[in-house]
């Protein structure tokens, strides 16, 4: 990614050509090196979670092999740019949301228009929220990841 957040125009002909996961893309102009990008505001389920696969694939549906316009927002922990992304005119990131295939990221907020959505599907029990009030109740990405974390550094018997 440039070393300068900038709006990224489709006509700049960038175009998304890998869906990494739930939540990251590769994107890259023609000429130029492969970009990973995380979308904004938004955690989606793991690929090992309920509903992981469909959530890759609800993406990979919006967005690839298609012109993007990339809306970055700042730079990641792991170097990564995080933007928000549109692809033929559409918010992938809240319809990633809207569809039930992620959260809102709470903690890395700033479009009140997400939790909201996120609020929506929960109701009418859209995407990964259908299994509510059920013993497959949906654990939140940052949960899910923090909990593998622990139980990975857990002694293990000898």
């Amino acid at each position: 990614m440039p070393e300068h957040l900038d709006l990224i125009e489709a006509s700049d002909g960038m175009r998304l050509y890998s869906l990494l996961t739930h939540s990251r893309v590769a994107a890259a102009r023609p000429t130029s090196d492969l970009w990973v990008i995380r979308l904004a505001e938004i955690d989606a389920p793991e690929k090992k979670q309920p509903f992981g696969e469909r959530s890759r694939q609800a993406l990979a549906s919006l967005c690839f092999q298609r012109e993007a316009v990339l809306r970055p927002t700042t730079t990641d922990r792991y170097g990564r740019t995080v933007a928000r992304v549109e692809c033929d005119c559409r918010d992938a990131n809240a319809e990633q949301v809207r569809a039930g295939m992620a959260w809102a990221y709470t903690q890395y907020q700033a479009d009140p228009a997400i939790p909201h959505l996120e609020l929506q599907a929960r109701r009418t029990r859209t995407g990964l929220w259908s299994d509510l009030g059920t013993a497959a109740e949906p654990m939140a990405p940052w949960e899910w990841r923090k909990a593998r974390r622990e139980i990975g550094s857990r002694p293990r018997p000898s």
